[in-house]
């Protein structure tokens, strides 16, 4: 489970591949136990990027299922503490437009986040591109 976006402490621009095309974008400092769980999140969703990124509006469903120690009767139950959801999706939208899902994140224009309590630490994502109609 992924801890949510670092403090950034500094920047360098770097180039991805979207597409065909490279595109420029700000790099900025994490800890290294926040970029390794960072990569892992890429490495997971490398398997499910679509063949080209996508060019329209996107629907965004975040499923955040956080492992509990305590009893069964608290599976399913919301979670309202912190880290707060807008920390998390941030870093999956970041995630997500660098491994080619789309071609910049602001084409997510709804967004359903969720934050439980299960037996095990799972992450749902469901995108779902949008007409312009």
């Amino acid at each position: 489970m992924p801890k949510g976006t670092a403090q950034q402490k500094g920047e360098r621009i770097k180039y991805r591949k979207v597409g065909a095309k490279m595109v420029p974008y700000i790099d900025h400092y994490r800890k290294p136990e926040v970029q390794a769980q960072r990569n892992q999140l890429i490495y997971m969703m490398k398997k499910y990027r679509p063949k080209t990124p996508s060019d329209r509006p996107i629907r965004l469903l975040v499923c955040l299922y956080f492992d509990i120690k305590q009893p069964k009767k608290l599976w399913g139950t919301y979670k309202t503490t912190r880290p707060d959801c807008d920390n998390y999706v941030k870093e999956i939208k970041d995630c997500m437009t660098e491994v080619g899902f789309w071609e910049d994140d602001a084409q997510v224009v709804d967004l359903h986040v969720i934050k439980r309590f299960a037996e095990k630490a799972t992450i749902f994502i469901q995108m779902e591109e949008l007409s312009d109609e």
